[in-house]
């Protein structure tokens, strides 16, 4: 606990020391940023969104529909959403940033969670789903003990909630100029405006609000892309593709950066804070991307909105979120003078987007930003309030308290997120971009729980004090590697340290090295925890987690999915009643797993229900079910219902 303090006064010290510079910023161009056709087109959307949003709020009736949407969505559903939550409004900004130094260089931060992925889908994914764990710390309580759970908690918050603060920057970095409102103010009435959808819908909200905007922020990024060569083919002598490639240099269009060169993007420093930091803190530490699965009707649903998002969506978003960067630097290139030479990093978006494109499509583009911020800020406060509730309410808590009590505590957590987060804003806006703030970010506070939670995993042997020893040890050495950077020089593989900015990303590599250092040694030295301890917790129970799971020996039949019509009975059983004969439609017998929902496929699950086969009756076409079923799954009368066994 000492340690985080001196963490919290280090960032502290940082606050009062850089808060003036939100004044101080260099403007983007000394020419009007938009129109005021734009300006409404952004208030309107802003408005569509906090009403689409809170209307999905008669969806949350409990703390499990609240945090994890009722696991209930398809896998459709959940890959598109997840579209908005990686594609931050930070992604636009940072990638553009590095997109306009160095090219398409700027990609190979973005495309390097491929060789993750079949760890997650398999390993990690299946474990908190069957497992039921609805937070980080939860798992660490039951991999470890409670004091783990204690120290992740604190670990897992604030790199949450750092996380929503770049979140409000980049965003508002945008905006303030466009509506002429200073910067804080601006990130102020941004926290404003996501809280309104957020404290009444929870989970469901952030899913089909991000689903609309996912889909926007593809067509938005691709459409400036477009915009841009059309920009540069009525400029230069060439047209189409040419007129943007031809304007990029030799070295612009290799696909990597340097090895270890310039010290602000080189490859080795990116792959370990982007590539291996930064790739396991998202997919195993983002408790909003868990979240998203966790509302996910099945694994196997979970597990194809993985690979659709891995295979297909990534190598869009990489040219989603870089393309400004790139038509700037052709931009540049081919018309010096266009774009001011001394420029703010965290400009290149809007000025590039205000130069290619017309009123009203300016306006929608930033809407775009709009969406990155709040798809991602919206996901981040809703698994930090979870995170709250889950991990410190319940546990501390002298009384049990109703799920009611516990979901209005919730909605009010999530507010006191978002001003924590706009306390911190100013720290991060004293790095010289919001690509090397970000970086920073993770490179510092990712190394502890990323190492705990990939050996809690993958090492049947990693035991508690290891653990322990992970987050206290590895922090102190990972904060002299702060003050002290010739610790992380033997690392550096020949980066060149900045005197008064160190290593921007090699210090990664010194803090996992730290980190890991320290479990492992421990781990060697003392006792492994029992067989009983970890049942289900670790990757070699993956065959036995759906018998866990379940209670009993799951039903592998495969069977055929039933449409049936539902009648109300008065039953308090968690069970739905078939025919005989749809049961051996489903293969299902008494006491399997089932899942119906609105027959509707469109409706991606919003409509739907789990629960267990009851005693079957003799009315082929009808499933009894009771008044908890229609309140959770909203089933309208007269409309038929699909329902197929699980397991």
């Amino acid at each position: 606990m000492a340690l985080v303090i001196i963490v919290w006064i280090f960032l502290l010290d940082e606050f009062t020391c850089t808060i003036y510079l939100l004044s101080d910023r260099k403007s983007v161009m000394d020419i009007a940023i938009g129109t005021s056709l734009d300006r409404i087109i952004i208030i309107c959307y802003f408005a569509l969104v906090m009403g689409f949003g809170a209307y999905f709020g008669r969806y949350s009736k409990t703390t499990t529909d609240y945090f994890f949407g009722g696991r209930r969505f398809a896998w459709w559903l959940i890959s598109i959403s997840i579209v908005a939550t990686g594609v931050g409004s930070h992604s636009f900004l940072k990638y553009s940033t590095k997109a306009y130094q160095y090219g398409l260089s700027s990609t190979m931060t973005y495309m390097n969670d491929w060789f993750f992925v079949p760890l997650f889908m398999f390993g990690w994914l299946p474990i908190i789903y069957y497992m039921r764990i609805k937070s980080i710390p939860e798992y660490f309580e039951r991999r470890f003990n409670s004091k783990a759970r204690y120290l992740a908690t604190i670990l897992t918050l604030i790199f949450m909630i750092g996380y929503i603060a770049i979140q409000f920057l980049t965003l508002a970095t945008a905006l303030y100029k466009i509506f002429g409102i200073p910067l804080m103010a601006t990130v102020v009435l941004i926290a404003i405006a996501t809280t309104i959808y957020m404290h009444f819908g929870g989970q469901t909200s952030v899913i089909f609000t991000d689903l609309i905007q996912g889909f926007i922020l593809i067509f938005a990024g691709m459409l400036l892309f477009y915009l841009g060569i059309q920009f540069l083919g009525d400029q230069t002598p060439y047209t189409g593709l040419r007129a943007f490639w031809m304007n990029l240099s030799p070295i612009e269009k290799l696909p990597l950066a340097h090895f270890n060169r310039p010290p602000d993007f080189n490859f080795v420093g990116i792959f370990w804070q982007d590539g291996i930091a930064g790739s396991v803190g998202f997919l195993f530490l983002n408790q909003g991307l868990i979240m998203r699965f966790m509302a996910a009707r099945s694994v196997n649903d979970g597990r194809k909105a993985v690979a659709f998002n891995t295979l297909v969506i990534l190598p869009i978003s990489a040219i989603v979120v870089s393309n400004a960067g790139w038509i700037g630097r052709a931009i540049t290139n081919a018309l010096p003078g266009t774009l001011p030479v001394d420029m703010a990093a965290n400009d290149v978006f809007v000025a590039v987007t205000n130069i290619v494109s017309s009123p009203g499509v300016f306006g929608f583009i930033i809407a775009a930003l709009c969406a990155a911020l709040m798809s991602t800020a919206d996901t981040l406060v809703n698994a930090s309030s979870a995170i709250i509730v889950n991990d410190i309410y319940k546990p501390l808590s002298k009384k049990k308290h109703s799920d009611t009590e516990q979901l209005h505590f919730a909605r009010w957590t999530s507010l006191g997120v978002k001003v924590i987060a706009v306390i911190m804003v100013p720290f991060f806006n004293s790095f010289d971009s919001i690509y090397e703030a970000n970086g920073w970010f993770h490179s510092t506070f990712t190394p502890p729980l990323a190492v705990g939670v990939f050996l809690g995993i993958f090492w049947k042997r990693f035991t508690t004090p290891a653990i322990i020893a992970t987050f206290v040890g590895g922090s102190f050495l990972m904060i002299l590697g702060q003050f002290y950077p010739e610790l992380i020089s033997p690392f550096a593989h020949g980066i060149e340290l900045r005197p008064d900015k160190g290593y921007s990303y090699i210090g990664a590599l010194y803090n996992i090295f730290v980190c890991a250092s320290v479990g492992i040694i421990v781990t060697l030295f003392t006792k492994p925890d029992s067989d009983k301890k970890l049942k289900g917790l670790t990757i070699f129970d993956a065959p036995k987690l759906k018998e866990i799971y379940k209670g009993s020996q799951p039903n592998e039949a495969l069977g055929k999915s039933v449409k049936v019509g539902w009648k109300m009975i008065e039953n308090d059983q968690d069970t739905m009643q078939f025919s005989k004969n749809d049961m051996k439609k489903m293969k299902a017998n008494p006491g399997d797993f089932l899942y119906i929902q609105d027959a509707r496929w469109w409706l991606g699950g919003l409509k739907s229900a789990h629960s267990v086969y009851g005693k079957p009756h003799n009315e082929d076409g009808v499933v009894y079910i009771n008044a908890s079923h229609l309140d959770h799954g909203q089933f309208l009368e007269g409309l038929q219902l699909k329902a197929e066994k699980e397991m």
